[in-house]
Parts: structure tokens; C-alpha cells; sequence
């Protein structure tokens, strides 16, 4: 499986911003299939999901979140919805219904990952149920980044009093990735 590079380009891109002391060290942490990839990535193409965004995610939670892959992968996702929704794509997320983004959700997951399927289910007024049903290579770590952008994306929509949930998880061995999505 294989992830864009744009989405592979805010790994280091949060790192520095964020940590810019420790950015030395974080990149040194890497494996080097890992290291060979960030620091040579170029938005348009694909690469491996494990080396260019697992491994380099999994090192950001051991070395800034507590040794929390999860909450680093979150955090991740966050960054880089906001790095992704700026400009005209922030206006049009800012005026646009949270359920309206929400249902692109299916060709947003798809342009960042390949051989992966995301559906709509449960849509109301202020919640929405993102499902995944196909994700070659399931990790608990990409459907945290993945939580972490819906999250910020939510938020520059105008949302508030926002809740993203992961209750079911092709990572821990369930038929599919359940994201619970709510807001006001």
C-alpha cells in the first residue's frame, strides 16, 4: 500500500515547525528507508505507507507525545488538514456544510491513499459515520492521522463541541474502520 507524497511531506514539515530543536535528532531516529524517503519526497508521488508514514509517525509519538503513536499520529492529522485546507481550499471548507465535507471524505482518503475505499454512513444534522471498508495495510496509526484530520478539518469548517471516535478498527482485527463523527 501507498501513501502520497503530499501527505508524507507534513511529517517532517510538523516536526520542524513544531519542534524545530529536536528536528536533528528526530530525523537521525529514523530508519533509513524512512529517511531516504522524507528527505527526498516530492508531493506528487507515491510511496510506501510503512517507511514514509507508520515508521516516521510511530517516531513522532516516542519522541514528543510520551511515547504515544496514536496521539502523535493525531496531531499529525491535524497539522495536516490544516496544511492542506489553506487558501481557497480553507474558503471553500469555511463556507461549505461540515456534512458536505464530510461526504467527500471517499475521494479525499482515496487521493492520499491507494487501495482504499471510505463510505458514508450514518449522516444527521450534526454527525456523520465515515466507514472504512478497505485499507490494504490497517494500522491504528494512519486511522489516527486520519481521525486527527477530520477533526481539524471540522474545525475550520466552524464547528464546535467536536467529537471524532474510532469505536471499531480494521487495525484490531474488525470488518471495517468505524469513524464517529460529531459536532455543533
Amino acid at each position: 500500500m501507498e501513501i502520497k507524497g503530499t501527505a508524507v511531506r507534513s511529517i517532517p514539515e510538523f516536526v520542524k515547525e513544531k519542534y524545530p530543536s529536536e528536528f536533528a535528532n528526530w530525523m537521525k531516529a529514523l530508519p533509513p528507508e524512512s529517511l531516504k524517503i522524507l528527505t527526498t519526497v516530492r508531493s506528487t508521488d507515491w510511496y510506501p505507507l510503512k517507511d514514509a508514514a507508520i515508521i516516521p509517525s510511530e517516531q513522532v509519538g516516542k519522541f514528543f507525545f510520551n511515547n504515544d503513536p496514536n496521539k502523535g499520529a493525531w496531531e499529525l492529522g491535524r497539522y495536516s488538514a490544516s496544511v492542506a485546507l489553506r487558501g481557497v481550499y480553507k474558503l471553500y471548507v469555511k463556507f461549505s456544510s461540515p456534512s458536505h465535507i464530510i461526504s467527500r471524505a471517499g475521494r479525499i482518503i482515496a487521493a492520499y491513499y491507494s487501495n482504499s475505499v471510505l463510505e458514508v454512513g450514518e449522516k444527521r444534522d450534526k454527525s456523520v459515520q465515515l466507514i472504512i471498508t478497505r485499507f490494504d495495510m490497517p494500522s491504528a496509526v494512519i486511522e489516527a492521522r486520519i481521525g486527527g484530520w477530520i477533526e481539524s478539518a471540522l474545525e475550520i469548517s466552524g464547528c464546535s463541541n467536536i467529537e471524532v471516535e474510532i469505536p471499531k478498527s480494521l487495525s484490531k482485527g474488525d470488518t471495517n474502520t468505524v469513524i464517529e463523527c460529531k459536532w455543533s
